[in-house]
């Protein structure tokens, strides 16, 4: 994870890129994976030793520096997309992030969470993603069945480039359908990309043809409450079809009045 020092020049580089190329009226900006080194050094500045995490930093921690913000017309936002191997792109959308809904209403679910895997976490990611496997969110959210298939599956798309699931799950419904569920994870400060979904969705289509798609996300929210969110696309732009927020308890706590509730 990069520090707060990082995550500025990280800013400070890829405003220096966009700066150089972007001009009024313009809704995509492309660059190369190299001209971040090429950036960093006119600044002065260390080369990043990762050079992933320039761009990871900006979707999902530190944001866009106040001089690219600045040129976003009203109702959109820069986001940065692969664009193809090396490849990138600024590019305006509609969403750029997802942030839960503090007015949602939260269901009780009793926490199956080992308390061993709790002990040896390495990560808010990867404690997020087995509280979601433990305790069968994505069945519960999705009212199907799912297993999990495979998590941090790293891969390719045609047109966008590389690009990394944080865990992949099959389902089957009542119905006999199938479904492809790719689960984007994010705890800490990290926040939600409408990228990271967007290519998801785009992976699962080319690699599952005949599967249908239902793109999830979660989001750590502390006090044991986990946000769930089904996106998917609507008019080319990215939607939220569903939200709920889930809390793990004892099943000593649960709550027999909000059970009762819970049936109507």
């Amino acid at each position: 994870m990069a520090s707060n020092t990082e995550g500025n020049s990280y800013r400070a580089i890829l405003e220096r890129i966009f700066l150089a190329k972007y001009r009024a009226g313009m809704e995509v900006v492309e660059f190369e994976r190299d001209e971040i080194v090429v950036a960093a050094k006119a600044l002065g500045l260390e080369q990043p030793k990762n050079l992933g995490d320039v761009i990871y930093s900006a979707r999902y921690r530190a944001g866009l520096a106040d001089s690219i913000v600045s040129t976003q017309p009203e109702g959109r936002e820069w986001v940065i997309e692969g664009a193809g191997r090396g490849k990138y792109a600024f590019r305006l959308e509609s969403v750029s992030r997802i942030l839960p809904n503090a007015a949602m209403a939260v269901v009780g679910i009793p926490d199956n969470t080992p308390e061993l895997i709790r002990l040896y976490k390495l990560d808010d990611e990867q404690a997020l993603l087995a509280v979601v496997r433990y305790n069968r969110l994505v069945d519960i959210f999705l009212g199907l069945t799912a297993f999990s298939l495979q998590n941090h599956l790293r891969s390719s798309v045609a047109g966008l480039g590389q690009i990394e699931i944080d865990e992949l799950y099959v389902g089957i419904d009542k119905a006999g359908c199938h479904f492809a569920i790719p689960v984007q994870a994010k705890g800490g400060a990290d926040q939600i990309s409408a990228v990271q979904t967007k290519q998801d969705i785009a992976w699962c289509a080319e690699r599952f043809p005949g599967m249908r798609v239902r793109a999830l996300s979660a989001q750590f929210m502390g006090d044991s409450r986990v946000a769930m969110f089904e996106l998917g696309l609507q008019d080319s732009k990215l939607r939220v079809f569903d939200e709920k927020h889930y809390k793990l308890v004892e099943a000593t706590d649960i709550d027999r009045a909000a059970i009762v509730a819970y049936r109507d």
